[in-house]
């Protein structure tokens, strides 16, 4: 059985469901068929039945003890066949077309009781010569006496004949048409299945612009299997695209300090050097190296936050007020230069703790690298369901030209390029904040560039260069516990 179906699974698509839509087909004209014969089969011996019934109540009363009857032209004058058996099945009497021989076996009369009883006589495939529907009824138990009346069977057996001809014929006619119309639907079906896999065969072998043709104005399982894959081509298009753009931004970058150690260990391998040289040139490249080395690991956890966001949840309130206090503790010297204003209870939202992290260290470092002081830190709920983290600088802000690309990779000013960092930093934050349903915004001197999942809050700073984070909050029942201040 298993052959069979694996044999069958390997038909084309088109021919398994113009085969089981037949078979469906032939199993209801089967029913139907018999349905409709056992009918006419049932209302046929009907006629013949109640025909032997009355011959039989008119021949009764005419069979005397010894078996002959007392009238034969009353007999004959049923019009059917008769005779008078004793307990052996010896005929005593007959008439009509029935003849001396019995027409019903000794192991067939042994079964007969006082009760009529009904046999067929003659096959009826293939045709016999004296077709008989009998009757027997017993008449005495001593001596032992039966009447069998019959009829011939002729003309009841060629209507079923025939009837059996023509539903066999309308069947197969019915099952040719079905078959038919079953091959045209399946093709008619199937078809834009089939344009589909061309078109596909056409972007795989690299035309990526192109889309699927669907029909504007259906909606069934097809034209939503082929906007479906359109959305997933559109998709694949702009991870491409990224990709591509992502390794190009990331060649020219690393390029960069790549053609400075480059430069410097050709000049430094010119000439013989002191050793007070040679420790001033590794200091040199140990800071290029480094460099390189944030850069490296900045594009790694980039490359990790694409698309994977961390299902989490922490506390914004301790999460800003960590981080702070370590930047104060690695840099006593300016810990004046940030300021914090923290609510006294928690503030839950839907991200990882250490990303969280990430977010608040990366605004800062922007700040502090790009801003000047003093820088603000501050966490509020602006609105029930939302937590906003907003961090400010002093400094000139943004160009307007880069408030709308600067969550692009590698996105950095001109006059920024000197100072530390590669403009990944906002690249990240925008990715997390993302994942985490939330919105980024970058504002300055009345200009706003949102990123995002847009947030129903209205800005409320001042013209100074502003990031704001709007995270949606997570419900949590220790959420009025009171925090300490940072």
């Amino acid at each position: 059985m298993s052959r069979l179906w694996a044999r069958l699974s390997r038909l084309p698509l088109r021919v398994r469901l113009v085969a089981g839509f037949s078979a469906a087909s032939l199993v209801v004209l089967i029913g139907a068929g018999v349905f409709v014969y056992w009918r006419v089969d049932y209302a046929l011996d009907r006629g013949l039945d109640t025909e032997l019934t009355q011959a039989s109540q008119t021949l009764r009363p005419l069979v005397r003890s010894n078996g002959a009857v007392s009238s034969r032209t009353a007999a004959d004058a049923t019009g059917v066949a008769w005779q008078v058996l004793d307990a052996d099945g010896t005929v005593l009497d007959h008439g009509g077309p029935a003849g001396a021989t019995s027409l019903l076996s000794s192991r067939q009369l042994d079964r007969v009781t006082t009760t009529p009883r009904t046999f067929d006589v003659g096959d009826f495939l293939p045709v016999s010569s004296e077709p008989y529907r009998l009757q027997v009824v017993e008449l005495s138990a001593t001596p032992q006496r039966y009447l069998l009346v019959g009829v011939r069977r002729d003309h009841r057996d060629e209507a079923l004949r025939e009837l059996l001809v023509q539903l066999t014929v309308a069947g197969l006619g019915a099952l040719l048409v079905t078959g038919l119309v079953g091959e045209r639907l399946a093709r008619a079906a199937l078809r834009p299945v089939e344009r589909y896999r061309r078109r596909a065969a056409a972007i795989a072998a690299g035309n990526t612009s192109l889309r699927l043709d669907v029909p504007p104005l259906r909606e069934d399982e097809i034209t939503r299997l082929g906007h479906t894959f359109n959305d997933m081509l559109t998709t694949l298009e702009g991870a491409l695209d990224r990709e591509r753009q992502f390794v190009t931004e990331a060649s020219h970058e690393l390029r960069t300090p790549i053609t400075l150690l480059t430069s410097r260990i050709q000049l430094a391998l010119r000439r013989p050097r002191s050793p007070a040289d040679h420790e001033r040139i590794l200091t040199e490249l140990k800071v290029d190296l480094d460099r390189l080395a944030a850069l490296s690991e900045q594009l790694l956890q980039l490359g990790r936050v694409d698309g994977n966001h961390i299902a989490g949840r922490s506390d914004l309130v301790s999460v800003a007020s960590r981080t702070v206090n370590q930047r104060r503790l690695a840099d006593p010297r300016h810990a004046g230069n940030i300021t914090v204003t923290l609510p006294e209870r928690r503030v839950p939202v839907p991200m990882a703790d250490f990303e969280l992290e990430r977010v608040v260290t990366n605004l800062l470092d922007n700040a502090v690298v790009h801003g000047a002081p003093p820088v603000e830190v501050s966490v509020d709920e602006p609105a029930p369901g939302w937590a906003r983290l907003i961090v400010t600088d002093a400094g000139v802000g943004m160009p307007p030209g880069l408030l709308a690309t600067a969550t692009q990779r590698f996105a950095r000013a001109d006059d920024a390029r000197p100072r530390p960092g590669s403009g990944l930093g906002l690249a990240l934050v925008d990715a997390l904040v993302t994942g985490a349903s939330g919105e980024l915004r970058l504002c300055h001197d009345g200009r706003h560039s949102i990123h995002g999942h847009p947030a129903p809050i209205a800005c409320a700073h001042g013209p100074q260069m502003t990031v704001t984070v709007l995270l949606p909050t997570t419900p949590e029942s220790d959420a009025s516990a009171a925090l300490p201040a940072a």
